[in-house]
């Protein structure tokens, strides 16, 4: 193919961000956290509707109110980052686990009944029986260390696509308790920040209304005032859910917008080119965090996807929407299983059909977030070759575009070269024999050829280096 002509084939258009707003991108995308939470979709978007109502009914200024949009959409930013180790701990589906986890109330014989039924239900009797009795023992630092690391987590990356102090507090401060027995820290009473306070209300209220409706909803927030919650917000909740309109608009498909508009009447903030760039890269921690043998992947596919695409001659603008599609290809692995996604061993053909559909999952995130819509086809099509029998479409040669060829080249290197559990990392010179081998079958011979240039270049760059840091005397590289 005559990469010249293709290069008018280009779907690599610059994002028109100038009318995006910030609360509708948000919106969007928190459906990602609830794929990885295991929750209905939609969980986040429903908590906020509750927790909005509540901060109304206790006096929040429009700021605050806005602030604790984000909060409440946001709070699941961190749940990605301990998936791996509930896996490795209880032996079991983390997506399930987290599910049904949010339905206890932290007494003992429901924590146990809990423990016992979500055990190493697919181990042998050994394997269970070990698990089991090692919950049992460590059980409180099991606990605070999982929820430790999903709030840390959650704060820093809402820092880092610009959320203020407040909401990354909001966060961190998740799952305390009113009366102190709450985690990571303890922090009781009106320590807690207030967004937490709200937010972890709100979501008993969905979890509980979504599975058992609303008057379970109402029992089980009742049960746990002065607890769990705090009782004059239990109070004010109360108040709210004798108004059947407040049940209606729950349920209404639209809510994503009904919350918009009750929220930004006049005014929102607009996200431009760089602020959505810092959005995409935050987001890509979110996705790598699901798994410890993809740290840093989405970051370095999407250096390698910039690189390529620097050496094909693909203009600024257009490598700027590209590292973009690179660094959120992969937003569909937050919807399977780490049971699945870190297996050291052959996959079963059903696990491989579950791995087979994070494309779908990818495509299907995307095409509804406005601002990054226009990449969907590159995460639902990295994973094609171009002989037809790449996933999950079966496409075949010209039916891939050459953007995703770019990002297929940059992820199947990273995937050779990069330490992961199927199968572990290789040195380079094994990495480019084995995709010496995928061209024009799976790999594109043009995109192939400016991986293999860049490498090249990156190679006699180090070997520079090191004979500078030589000639000073340097003996460790840096």
């Amino acid at each position: 193919m005559n990469f010249g002509q293709d290069m008018n084939a280009l779907k690599l258009d610059s994002v028109k961000s100038d009318s995006l707003h910030l609360s509708e991108l948000v919106s969007a995308i928190s459906t990602a956290l609830d794929m990885t939470e295991g929750q209905p979709i939609g969980h986040c978007v429903r908590s906020c509707w509750v927790g909005i109502h509540i901060g109304q009914e206790i006096g929040l200024n429009d700021h605050d109110l806005s602030e604790l949009y984000y909060m409440i959409l946001l709070k699941d930013l961190g749940c990605s980052s301990n998936a791996a180790r509930i896996c490795q701990l209880y032996l079991t589906d983390d997506q399930k686990f987290k599910h049904d986890f949010k339905k206890i109330n932290g007494s003992l014989p429901q924590a146990l009944r809990f423990v016992l039924s979500h055990t190493g239900l697919q181990a042998s009797l050994s394997e269970r029986f070990q698990a089991i009795i090692k919950i049992l023992q460590e059980g409180g630092e099991i606990a605070r260390e999982l929820i430790e690391t999903r709030c840390h987590r959650g704060a820093e990356i809402a820092l880092k696509m610009r959320f203020s102090q407040k909401v990354a507090d909001g966060i961190l401060n998740l799952d305390e308790r009113w009366d102190g027995k709450g985690l990571p820290a303890g922090v009781s009473g009106m320590d807690i920040p207030v967004f937490a306070r709200q937010a972890l209300l709100s979501q008993v209220v969905d979890v509980f209304h979504t599975s058992d409706g609303r008057h379970a909803a109402l029992e089980e927030v009742r049960s746990r005032s002065g607890t769990w919650f705090e009782p004059d917000m239990v109070a004010a909740f109360e108040r709210i859910a004798v108004q059947d309109k407040f049940w209606e608009e729950l349920n209404n498909p639209d809510l994503e917008s009904i919350i918009q508009n009750l929220i930004f009447p006049t005014h929102d903030v607009t996200v431009d080119e760089d602020y959505l760039d810092d959005i995409a890269a935050a987001f890509a921690k979110v996705i790598d965090a699901k798994s410890p043998f993809t740290h840093g992947h989405s970051e370095r596919v999407m250096g390698y996807s910039d690189l390529i695409a620097q050496q094909m001659g693909v203009p600024d603008h257009k490598r700027r929407w590209l590292k973009r599609a690179a660094l959120l290809h992969d937003i569909g692995k937050l919807g399977i299983s780490n049971s699945v996604l870190d297996k050291p061993g052959k996959l079963t053909d059903e696990e491989f059909a579950m791995i087979k559909m994070h494309p779908v999952f990818s495509v299907n995130i995307l095409k509804n977030i406005t601002a990054f819509s226009d990449i969907s086809p590159i995460a639902g099509g990295h994973h094609e070759r171009l002989d037809g029998k790449g996933y999950p479409n079966g496409l075949h040669g010209n039916e891939i575009d050459m953007e995703t060829r770019i990002v297929t080249v940059a992820d199947i290197f990273d995937a050779l070269t990069a330490d992961r559990p199927y199968p572990a990392a290789m040195p380079i010179e094994k990495a480019i024999s084995i995709m010496d081998d995928m061209v024009d079958s799976a790999i594109d011979s043009q995109c192939y050829k400016a991986l293999k240039s860049v490498l090249k270049e990156i190679a006699r760059l180090n070997s520079s280096l090191q004979d500078t840091l030589a000639r000073a005397g340097v003996k460790e590289t840096v």
